[in-house]
């Protein structure tokens, strides 16, 4: 029997056609969330894209569905967890798009540099104006690239092709990988002191939001130009505001906004300001990719092929998902752990499984280490399927090691990063098979349950220090859920590990960076 689709977004003919090939196909658009859980109960795959939000309740009366498929890259609009739950498969196209979402940087770019939609509205009202509208050459300029993935990158080869000098900042890519482009990998504050132009090719996540504020637009170069094609959220519009009507900022080029649809924003209103409407995806060639994509991705999963671009799960028999799946939380909290705590540009990863552990798949082990240490930059277009790809693509060294016995434990994982400016080493385990733990960080060791939200300090070990920090967390109506210390020596240097249930704002944890005996305080997601 042939599966049934259905088709809730538009999607390109190509796509459809492939899917008509092996599935009874039905497109049906702009149906609310209650006539789709009226409907979806006889269908086993569903195709979105931006326009329809799968939630729990379309997913509960799924009965049938065994897989979603979104024609784009983000997923926010799918309840992942809920199809997790439901033992629905997530699929994504996150490379169909590169080469659109890349031109229309640099579109926006030249039009940027050359006031092309100014002076075409002028000629347009009968104006022969060509004094107010002198432009500025991109040759011999330094473009500076936040974020060199594959947008980034091909962004970079372009930009290069007309001469431009391009300087990236991007932790997870590695120097090798930046040489063979020829850009000059660099840290994020020389980027905004030397770029001329700044283009933005970062996700939209807890550690990029506002990525670019007040207090990095004022470390730019006067009449520097600002590109975000990538995601909205990156920049704090109220600052890019200010800077733009008071000359800091010359220009900017504008594709994404914060809130979407994005009419009445004021930056609309300034003249240096060129905006579209979220169009970085938004051509033929694209939208006939990533529709085949996902349709020949569904079309391989009804035929027992195991779909390249799963969000949410593996491709492995479900025997061995069961065995090991205390193993691929303990290895993704460790990825995790790791990433949101790391400095310079990533070179190597080597993994080391001692007892219990060394005797599993480790393969597989690692994937869900790799997926959790790039989870936090790359959010949806990371999965068990590609993120040893995206890491080789990066020129990031990856290396394992089994070992029978593990110091102090039956069962221990211990990963070490390098990157240009330092090594760590974090180490997690399982007690009981089921309660994992991270025991220790670089030369520390502690119990900490790697879960909701942790201040991550590094500091003296002094008398008074522990109380002053919990006072002022208590002060904000902080409440700490549990505290694990490790420290080298008596008065040396120590760590502490605070599980706080609350959210905490970026002045909260500059205040706790200037208590005396504080070295550095990080917040980590786990």
């Amino acid at each position: 029997m042939k599966c049934n689709v259905l088709v809730s977004d538009a999607l390109a003919d190509a796509g459809i056609d492939v899917l008509r090939e092996s599935c009874n196909v039905t497109v049906k658009l702009g149906l609310t969330e209650a006539q789709i859980v009226k409907e979806i109960g006889k269908y086993h795959g569903l195709v979105v894209r931006s326009g329809t939000r799968v939630t729990k309740k379309i997913i509960k009366a799924a009965r049938n569905l065994k897989i979603i498929a979104r024609a784009g890259v983000g997923v926010d609009n799918i309840d992942a967890a809920a199809a997790t739950d439901a033992g629905i498969v997530v699929i994504n196209s996150p490379r169909g798009n590169t080469l659109s979402a890349a031109e229309h940087a640099l579109s926006l770019m030249m039009a940027m540099v050359r006031n092309i939609p100014a002076a075409d509205r002028s000629l347009r009202q009968g104006q022969w104006d060509r004094k107010t509208f002198v432009g500025t050459e991109v040759f011999h300029k330094t473009l500076g690239l936040l974020g060199l993935g594959k947008v980034g990158g091909v962004v970079a080869e372009r930009a290069m092709a007309m001469g431009m000098k391009v300087i990236a900042f991007d932790p997870f890519a590695s120097e090798e990988h930046a040489k063979r482009i020829g850009v000059g990998l660099v840290g994020f504050t020389t980027v905004l002191k030397q770029a001329d132009i700044i283009s933005l090719h970062m996700p939209h996540t807890r550690d990029t939001h506002h990525l670019i504020g007040a207090k990095e637009l004022r470390i730019m170069k006067k009449g520097v130009r600002i590109v975000n094609a990538a995601r909205g959220g990156l920049i704090d519009e109220d600052a890019l505001f200010k800077a733009l009507v008071s000359g800091k900022v010359a220009q900017a080029a504008l594709d994404v906004f914060e809130n979407e649809p994005a009419t009445d924003n004021p930056l609309l209103t300034l003249p240096n300001v060129i905006a579209t409407p979220h169009l970085g995806a938004s051509t033929m060639e694209a939208q006939v990719n990533v529709a085949v994509d996902v349709a020949r991705q569904i079309v391989d999963f009804f035929n027992g092929i195991p779909p390249k671009s799963a969000i949410n799960m593996p491709s492995v028999k479900p025997e061995i998902i069961a065995s090991h799946k205390p193993y691929f939380e303990l290895a993704e909290k460790i990825g995790l752990f790791h990433a949101q705590l790391l400095d310079g540009n990533i070179q190597s990863i080597h993994i080391t499984y001692a007892g219990r552990s060394a005797g599993m798949e480790t393969e597989l082990i690692t994937r869900y280490l790799l997926v959790g240490f790039l989870r936090p930059t790359m959010q949806d277009s990371v999965n068990f399927v590609n993120a040893p790809v995206l890491i080789s693509n990066r020129g990031v060294k990856l290396t394992e090691t089994t070992v029978e016995q593990a110091a102090k434990y039956k069962d221990l994982i211990t990963v070490k990063v390098v990157t240009s400016k330092r090594t760590r080493e974090v180490a997690g385990t399982l007690y009981d098979m089921d309660e994992i733990r991270i025991v220790m960080v670089d030369d520390y060791w502690m119990e900490l349950v790697p879960q909701g939200h942790v201040l991550y300090v590094r500091h003296k070990d002094q008398p008074g220090l522990v109380g002053k920090v919990g006072t002022l967390l208590g002060d904000r109506n902080i409440n700490i859920a549990g505290m694990q210390v490790g420290r080298e020596n008596v008065r040396g240097r120590a760590i502490m590990c605070l599980t706080i249930d609350d959210d905490i704002s970026k002045e909260t944890i500059e205040a706790l960076s200037k208590i005396k005996g504080v070295a550095s305080v990080r917040l980590l997601t786990l």
